[in-house]
């Protein structure tokens, strides 16, 4: 890896905490000259302007939850046990280990009407978060784990929206006990689909 690269990434992994959490509109050029220590100039030599930044930041940061969520399904051996892990999201997400919570969900409410660019990003790590699932779902059904009858995307949707609620409201609420009742009632869907 080349100077300007290690540079690169060490600007985008000190901001990406900082624009998961405050949102691109909330992260200013002085927050990430104070992450990285770095000036102005610095920055902008490393990336053409801040919706660089923020393109780059979101791709660590989803690739980040991404992997933690690889290494704890490979740990698991049924496919019902994989998709158990989602049942943890929250507890993933929502960590010392990780700052911000859910970069998708963060995102996609940011960005919805007011940038584009991060929405189609946001969209696409849906797209891909979903195609996971349903491939999971798929597998199961192939193996017999799972009914037949099972309708592979319609449970992927629910999966992933009951995550984005349950994060959404006990973070609204400042109730996790909320986010708790309906990882419950996650993990009862998942028990059903056998």
């Amino acid at each position: 890896m080349s100077k300007a690269e290690k540079t690169k990434q060490f600007i985008v992994e000190k901001t990406a905490p900082i624009f998961n959490t405050k949102g691109y509109a909330g992260t200013s050029l002085s927050d990430m000259t104070e992450a990285t220590g770095l000036t102005k100039g610095s920055i902008y030599g490393n990336f053409a302007s801040k919706d660089d930044v923020a393109l780059a930041a979101f791709e660590h940061n989803w690739k980040r939850i991404s992997g933690l969520i690889r290494q704890e399904m490979e740990k698991r051996s049924t496919i019902k046990d994989k998709l158990l892990v989602y049942t943890e999201y929250d507890k993933l997400v929502i960590s010392p280990v990780y700052t911000g919570g859910c970069p998708v969900l963060n995102t996609a409410i940011e960005a919805d009407d007011t940038h584009p660019i991060l929405k189609k990003k946001a969209n696409e790590a849906f797209n891909a978060w979903k195609d996971r699932i349903t491939t999971l779902i798929e597998e199961g059904i192939r193996t017999k784990e799972f009914k037949a009858a099972t309708d592979p995307e319609q449970i992927a949707l629910t999966i992933i929206a009951m995550i984005e609620g349950s994060i959404m409201i006990s973070k609204l609420s400042g109730k996790p006990a909320y986010r708790n009742a309906i990882m419950i009632s996650l993990k009862k869907l998942i028990d059903e689909l056998s």
